[in-house]
């Protein structure tokens, strides 16, 4: 895929590498330990609940592959790519195991279909647990795409709530034409929250903000995004964290304490970052959430949202959340203290630069890792 291709997937604009924003303190060291390479244009992984053994990464062409000691699975787990769009920002987006899934064997996943709209369905495993059921497929949600870009695509279930997140970009072309962002009646821009037990295809959580409301959307949990491309749960203190990808100039990081009953507005389109959008217009950010973190598109084009490291293997790195960018080579990570960004550091002497980082991956022990677009697969180790 050419570099166009690559920063098309989650939309931005090319850039080179730079430190400039927050001073950085001595990183602890990190090495990258190669898992696999050789798969297709992976955008995801992740494990379900108590698997220990093994990875499932997600292709964006329409597979689901299982990696197990460094080996790729023959057939794929799940392969729907006949259903799914194909190219850019388009494709088999998302991947999220239930909380029961050894009891259920249920699994959700978000892609765009052949006409460019976001399908959430509900699938289950077959008798062979490396295979999943072609036709148990149940659909949850469709949301109608105006656009082929700004998809979303995360999904994840909360880690104690039981309540599926997804996120959803505004709607694509760029800077929001259609006003998505700021449009609580439509489900674009927006993280929503859906109880999957509950009823069929879902129910509306009772604590959402927005609950048995007729102003708006009873599914949000949290709007003003732009595109959610990767969102994650810190699994001990259950706080989220957002990576969404910005307009021109700033790529940002939104947190939400696990405290929070929903109803953040995190600002797109009247703001990218902590910065008015349009530049000119003057808005106070009054009633939004700021982000924990923001840095500029000379230092990048397109965030990669990370996890808070809960592993065991690598104590050192205890609470800290990873992410890296699309189009740079470096990966930082941060703490948040008291609702703050502190202790930044760039771990990039150490691991080596990286290359085509469209998400990082969590397995079902906590441990961490980095996907690159290019095909390969690494765990963040001690060196």
């Amino acid at each position: 895929m050419s570099p166009r291709a690559y920063i098309l997937l989650i939309g931005g604009a090319l850039a080179c590498d730079d430190t400039s924003g927050p001073s950085f303190e001595e990183p602890v060291p990190v090495s990258l330990e190669l898992v696999v390479q050789g798969l297709s244009s992976p955008i995801f992984l992740t494990a379900p609940p108590g698997d220990t053994d093994r990875l499932f990464v997600v292709e964006q062409g329409g597979r689901i592959r299982v990696v197990e000691d460094g080996t790729i699975a023959d057939p794929p787990f799940l392969d729907i790519e006949d259903l799914v769009s194909q190219g850019g920002e388009q494709g088999l987006l998302g991947l999220a195991f239930h909380p029961e899934y050894a009891g259920n064997g249920h699994f959700y996943v978000n892609y765009t279909d052949t006409l460019g709209h976001t399908q959430v369905v509900r699938y289950s495993v077959s008798a062979d647990p490396y295979v999943a059921d072609a036709g148990s497929a149940l659909p949850i949600l469709t949301v109608e795409q105006p656009f082929a870009n700004h998809n979303g695509g995360m999904i994840a279930f909360g880690p104690n709530d039981g309540m599926l997140y997804v996120g959803m970009g505004d709607g694509g072309s760029g800077g929001d034409p259609q006003g998505h962002g700021q449009n609580r009646m439509t489900l674009l821009g927006d993280m929503l929250r859906l109880d999957v037990d509950g009823a069929a295809p879902y129910a509306i959580p009772a604590d959402n903000p927005y609950t048995g409301s007729l102003s708006v959307a009873n599914e949000i949990w949290a709007s003003g995004l732009r595109n959610p491309w990767r969102f994650s749960f810190d699994r001990s203190t259950e706080d989220l964290y957002v990576g969404d990808v910005g307009q021109n100039e700033w790529e940002e990081i939104s947190f939400q304490p696990a405290s929070s009953s929903g109803g953040e507005n995190y600002g797109w389109a009247l703001m990218e970052g902590t910065h008015c959008y349009p530049a000119a217009a003057g808005c106070t950010g009054a009633g939004l959430t700021r982000p924990v973190h923001e840095y500029p598109h000379s230092g990048g084009c397109s965030v990669a949202g990370g996890y808070v490291y809960r592993g065991t293997d690598f104590p050192a790195l205890q609470g800290r959340y990873f992410f890296a960018d699309l189009c740079s080579s470096w990966l930082r990570s941060f703490a948040v203290v008291n609702g703050e960004a502190r202790g930044f550091q760039d771990h990039t002497a150490s691991a080596g630069p990286l290359s085509s980082v469209v998400s990082f991956g969590e397995d079902a022990r906590g441990e961490l890792y980095v996907v690159s677009h290019g095909g390969s697969i690494r765990r963040i180790v001690s060196p």
